[in-house]
């Protein structure tokens, strides 16, 4: 397998950036020219002098913004572990630099749309959980690499990425349509990475948790929810649990996504929208497309669909059920758990009801395991596929359990458990297990604390679903419109087009978004001052405490009931996903 270079340093010079791969017998620097953006391979002996030198950890890619071309590079990062042998790294710090060594080409209203640009990069950036392996290929599974050919592993990472995992694939458009430059950068996943040395009984062994956040159909919770047509489900999450002992392997992967159909969920001000299911598309062809492809890359699928059963969350319920029925693939099984319903009154001990359901299926999937002398002796042959609202809270106390009943098995039958030895009993390494899967959760907003440390629900985690409640209304609400238009730039959903003089940044709000809350707050205001201020009598302060009552009241239900115009709703992509 062709890797990629480690380390590199940065020239920069008016004209041209040098990137020199530094390394044992290195001698390769990928030359990219300021104003032509062309991208060429050359060596160390022409970098000039004259450059401002630093040292970069990696290439993010680059990107078109405004003010045209920008490059982006990883500054800082942190071992994370190793992985049979390779060193896997979390990225840190990014720097964005831009071509052009001055914006004063640009209007006003340019300049000002090219730092919102900006802004939306740096944006992604900072979200935490970017990963990356320079001789090792991150965004497969171990089964999924034992069973390819010698002609694929020849290939170079960039060529051989999963794309459903590769985050920065479209910022390296450029340098993927250029074979000779492809030791100059790697696949960067986003996700949740954690590896931890562990003790039973005397035996040590590693454990790994990979996380791989899909690139396609993502974003933020209510506006991105359902499929597309391609079939690609909303927020999909590909989640691997690896154990290593005595150069033994084994793995289990679990898959987690937005019900795949056509529905959405638009924030309006409500604290909980009525999800739509969209009553004027063919549901079928893309539902077929995504479980086609989840039957050709995981074998059978069982769907663990954890909504509730009655309110809002029924009709969806019920029409993901028909959809199955209607696809009559015997590969594909589908069951229905309320786990609210079934967990109502902190009764988390019939988790355990579904656990157990679907012991036989799990027995009959396996798990993928490599002998210490390197052969194959068991393959996966299905996967669980798990879903809630959000594919979120849920979604992880179900995987998290299933998780640990596979690990079971692969300790045994490594010989780290004795027979008859439960994981649960194993104090020191069940401590370790459950902080991991509670900061899997913890890498999003949760607003269901059940507490993966100690297997409850506290009151104390219910004052935190409060306040986490909060935050995420204030998100939905306010400001997830900006970071799915982050998204959606950084991902090449929408590409900006330097010749166009007015971006979608600019939509016009009408007089309601304008006038009302200003109308709503001095009303508000007006309440407060009554009561501070009281009037010569009662019935004076109380004519006055009504009159701006039923202001604040009324500007209040006009707000809300035209929600959707004055949440942050994105502004660059406008398809299906955004209905």
């Amino acid at each position: 397998m062709a890797t990629a270079y480690e380390r590199f340093n940065l020239h920069a010079t008016p004209e041209k950036f040098y990137i020199e791969a530094c390394g044992d017998g290195a001698n390769d620097v990928l030359v990219i020219d300021r104003v032509s953006t062309e991208m060429t391979l050359s060596g160390i002996k022409d970098i000039p002098p004259s450059g401002v030198t630093r040292p970069i950890c990696g290439i993010m890619g680059t990107t078109r913004l405004v003010a045209g071309m920008y490059l982006i590079v990883i500054t800082r990062k942190r071992k994370v572990g190793d992985l049979f042998g390779h060193t896997v790294w979390k990225a840190l710090e990014f720097d964005v630099i831009s071509y052009k060594k001055t914006i004063l080409h640009l209007t006003d209203i340019q300049m000002q749309d090219n730092k919102t640009f900006l802004s939306m990069i740096s944006n992604v950036l900072n979200t935490d959980g970017f990963y990356f392996c320079t001789d090792y290929d991150l965004t497969h599974t171990q089964q999924r690499l034992s069973n390819t050919s010698p002609d694929f592993q020849e290939m170079s990472l960039l060529e051989r990425a999963d794309q459903r995992f590769m985050w920065n694939g479209n910022l390296l458009r450029e340098i993927i349509a250029q074979p000779e430059l492809h030791k100059f950068a790697f696949p960067v996943i986003h996700g949740f990475i954690v590896m931890k040395p562990c003790c039973i009984n005397g035996k040590v062994f590693e454990w790994i948790l990979i996380s791989r956040r899909s690139c396609f159909r993502a974003g933020v919770r209510y506006y991105v929810r359902g499929i597309d047509s391609e079939g690609h489900a909303a927020n999909f999450v590909e989640t691997e649990q690896i154990v290593q002992y005595n150069n033994a392997q084994a793995s289990f992967v679990q898959t987690r996504g937005s019900m795949p159909f056509f529905w959405s969920q638009r924030p309006n001000l409500k604290y909980k929208p009525k999800p739509q299911i969209s009553t004027d598309t063919n549901h079928m062809d893309g539902f077929r497309r995504h479980f086609e492809s989840q039957v050709l890359i995981y074998g059978k699928q069982v769907i663990l669909n954890l909504v509730n059963q009655k309110g809002s969350e029924l009709p969806l319920e019920q029409a993901f059920a028909k959809m199955v029925n209607g696809m009559e693939n015997v590969l594909i099984k589908y069951i229905a758990f309320d786990f609210h319903k079934e967990c109502s009154k902190m009764r988390w001990h019939r988790l355990q009801i579904l656990v157990d359901a679907v012991s036989d299926m799990q027995e009959e999937f396996g798990y993928f395991m490599v002998s210490s002398d390197g052969k194959v002796t068991s393959e996966q042959s299905g996967a669980f596929r798990s879903n809630c609202m959000d594919c979120l809270d849920r979604t992880n106390v179900i995987q998290s359990l299933l998780a640990r009943r596979s690990l079971q098995s692969q300790l045994q039958r490594m010989g780290v458990l004795h027979v008859g030895q439960k994981i649960e009993e194993q104090a020191d390494f069940e401590k370790i297990y459950k902080n991991e899967y509670a900061q899997l959760c913890a890498s999003t907003i949760v607003t269901f604390t059940f507490d993966l440390r100690t297997g409850k629900r506290t009151h104390w985690g219910l004052v935190m679903d409060g306040w986490n409640s909060m935050i995420r209304y204030y998100k939905n609400n306010f400001s997830d419109g900006f970071r799915q238009d982050s998204i959606d730039l950084f991902l090449g959903n929408y590409t900006v087009d330097e010749t166009e003089s007015l971006t979608p940044l600019h939509v016009q709000k009408d007089w309601k978004f304008l006038l009302l809350p200003v109308i709503m707050a001095v009303a508000f205001s007006m309440c407060i001052i009554c009561l501070l201020m009281a009037g010569d009598t009662w019935t004076e302060t109380l004519a006055y405490l009504l009159f701006w009552g039923m202001a604040s009241a009324l500007t209040a239900a006009v707000i809300v009931v035209n929600g959707r115009e004055f949440v942050d709703a994105p502004k660059l992509v406008q398809k299906e996903k955004m209905d």
